[in-house]
This record gives structure tokens, C-alpha cells and sequence, in this order.
């Protein structure tokens, strides 16, 4: 009976995610099924959203309120969907896939729990969670052959954030406190509220227009990419293979997106991007895991 379950379990995934054509399935030009944006899988105890091939403006315009020089657009094409999770990788599941915590463990100060994000990871130990969940859920049949759990590249990400929108933000120009985790700005729409000024548990906020939540503030996210001065353009871009700007001590950064608790809105925006070097942790920095064919 199990294992009759867990083909199943794998038909079913297959089914949604683009791999098998059902003959009732609409399919789209490349003759792969069509699958509604948002929607939501469960994989390993954690929910994915769908985000459809598509073309999209990479980076912000010149008129943007806090836009920077290394966000100059460039047209992206991404050929494949993909599968991202809902929200950011919490405590809670950091320690059913992994187990034990890294070497600085969250505290109550920047925020503690099993649904609050995790955070003081460096990019090696959040690309590690993707690998162990990775082999996890292809044991366990939920994950089928050829598919994997991965960081987001620089372009899966903000494909993903601006989920259709064009806007600062997924909900417009600006946030407000009851959309994000942010630090505020001069926003009368705020009304009286405060920032928490930590991490708080994922998921609180409005999801964007594909079911994502808290892709402004709350904790940034890793990307697979290397940073560099330029955003990637065309077809499918991936710069995890090839090192960009070098820091003035010789080193290089990976990509980090969305913004923080301790951040202004400015820099929670759905085109503004961050370096930092992979081996460091902090307490505002965490990821988000999609699933791609590999």
C-alpha cells in the first residue's frame, strides 16, 4: 500500500508540475501542461507556489524613489517554471531536515521560534538544506527524478517577487506596515504602527499576487547567483558558475534579496539587490528554497 501511495504521491506531483501531460491539460506553446500561477504544493511538509515560464523587466527604471546603479532593466526569459516555497525556510523546518543549528543559533532578541525564518546561515549551510531536502523528498517519492530543491537564481527571484507586477513592490509604490516587515519610512498610511525591529513569524503579511509572502523585509534571501555589477539578462540567466565583482580583500559576494526587519522600505523593493560573501551569517539574512528541473 505504500508503495502504491508514493506512485501516486509521484504521479500526482508530475502531474502539476509541468513534467506529464495529462491528455485533458491545456498545454502552452512548448507543448508543456499550463499550470494556473499560485498554485500550491506541499513537498517534504512545505508549501510551494507555482510561477510559470514567462518574460519579464528585470531590475528598476530610472524614476523609481530609491533605486540604485546596479539595477539598470534588461528583458529576462525564463523558459521553465518553477516551484517556490511560500515562505521563507522557518526554525521549525531548518531543524526537521537538517537538525541541529549552525554555529550562532537564533535568539529571542532578533527573533526565536518554529515558524519564524531561519537566520544566521551562510550560503553554504542554506545551498546544504536544499541538498538534504533535495534527497529527502526524492526517498520519500514526493520529489520525482531530475527535479531538485535549490537557492533561487538572482532572476527566479525577482520573476517570482514581482509576480506580474511592474511596480517598486508587489503592492505598488511602497509598503506599508501592515503589508511587510520593514523598517518605515515617511508613509502617513502607516497610522500609529511600529516596527517589530526583529524577525517575526513568516507568513504574517499579505501574500503577492502568486500566493507568496514576505518577499519585502522580514529576512533577506540567498541567491544562487555571484553578484555582479550588472543584472543578468536573456534566456534563463544563471551566475552561480561564474564569480563576478571582486571585493577590495579579494573575495567574492553571492546575491541577497527582499530586504529585512532593520531595513527601510527602499531597500526591501522588488528590483533592489544586495551583495555579501558567502561564508558570512547574520541575524537578518536567511533563504527561500524553490524546486527546478535540474
Amino acid at each position: 500500500m505504500r508503495t502504491n501511495q508514493r506512485a501516486v504521491s509521484r504521479r500526482h506531483f508530475l502531474q502539476c508540475s509541468g513534467v506529464l501531460a495529462l491528455a485533458s491539460a491545456t498545454v502552452n506553446a512548448q507543448g508543456q501542461p499550463s499550470i494556473a500561477a499560485g498554485t500550491e504544493r506541499v513537498v517534504d511538509g512545505i508549501r510551494f507556489r507555482w510561477c510559470p515560464p514567462g518574460r519579464f523587466l528585470m531590475g528598476s527604471p530610472v524614476t523609481e524613489p530609491g533605486r540604485r546603479a546596479d539595477e539598470a532593466p534588461v528583458e529576462v526569459t525564463l523558459s521553465r517554471g518553477f516551484w517556490m516555497a511560500t515562505l521563507e525556510a522557518t526554525q521549525g523546518q531548518w531543524r526537521r531536515v537538517v537538525g541541529a543549528y549552525p554555529d550562532r543559533v537564533p535568539t529571542s532578541e532578533f527573533g526565536i521560534g518554529d515558524d519564524v525564518p531561519m537566520y544566521w546561515v551562510n550560503y553554504l549551510e542554506a545551498d546544504q538544506f536544499c541538498a538534504t531536502l533535495t534527497e529527502r523528498a526524492g526517498r520519500a517519492g514526493e520529489l520525482p527524478p531530475g527535479w531538485a530543491a535549490r537557492l533561487p537564481t538572482e532572476a527566479q527571484w525577482e520573476y517570482a517577487c514581482r509576480a506580474g507586477t511592474t511596480t517598486a513592490t508587489s503592492f505598488g509604490t511602497g509598503l506599508r506596515l501592515d503589508q511587510a516587515n520593514v523598517l518605515p519610512e515617511t508613509d502617513p498610511d502607516n497610522q500609529g504602527r511600529t516596527p517589530h525591529r526583529r524577525a517575526v513569524a513568516a507568513g504574517m503579511y499579505p501574500p503577492n499576487p502568486w500566493g507568496l509572502r514576505d518577499m519585502h523585509g522580514n529576512i533577506f534571501e540567498w541567491c544562487r547567483d555571484w553578484y555582479h555589477a550588472e543584472l543578468p539578462g536573456g534566456l534563463d540567466p544563471d551566475l552561480s558558475g561564474i564569480q563576478g565583482v571582486q571585493n577590495r580583500d579579494g573575495t567574492y559576494s553571492r546575491v541577497r534579496r527582499g530586504g529585512a526587519w532593520n531595513d527601510p522600505v527602499r531597500f526591501c523593493r522588488s528590483g533592489c539587490r544586495f551583495r555579501y560573501e558567502p561564508e558570512r551569517r547574520s541575524d537578518h539574512i536567511g533563504f527561500r528554497v524553490v524546486l527546478v528541473q535540474s
